[in-house]
């Protein structure tokens, strides 16, 4: 049954991530090459959101286009909004920040 389950998952994953990267690619916004290497940065900066205490990362979302980190979401503090774009900022390559949380306590 799990065996069969992560199987599933792992079809659904590629799809998703093949359908993705053909969206952006297609419509001439990046190729290939920066899109693995957004997704890397998305990564990277969703990984240290996670485990930094400070940062709610799950009510935080994070997107990069050709170095360009977004982040969107809710924060319950300025200080937490300016902890996670701190986080992005420093990131390895991330190139700029814009930063659109909304606190709301």
């Amino acid at each position: 049954m799990k065996f069969t389950r992560a199987i599933a998952f792992a079809v659904v994953t590629g799809a998703t991530l093949v359908a993705a990267t053909g969206c952006s690619v297609f419509r001439d916004q990046q190729s290939v090459g920066s899109y693995v290497d957004d997704a890397g940065i998305t990564t990277a900066v969703k990984a240290k959101m996670a485990e930094d205490k400070s940062v709610a990362a799950s009510s935080i979302s994070v997107e990069t286009l050709n170095g360009t980190v977004q982040l969107s979401g809710f924060a319950k503090s300025q200080t937490e909004k300016s902890r996670a774009e701190q986080i992005a900022r420093s990131t390895n390559h991330v190139r700029e920040v814009r930063n659109s949380i909304v606190v709301r306590p």
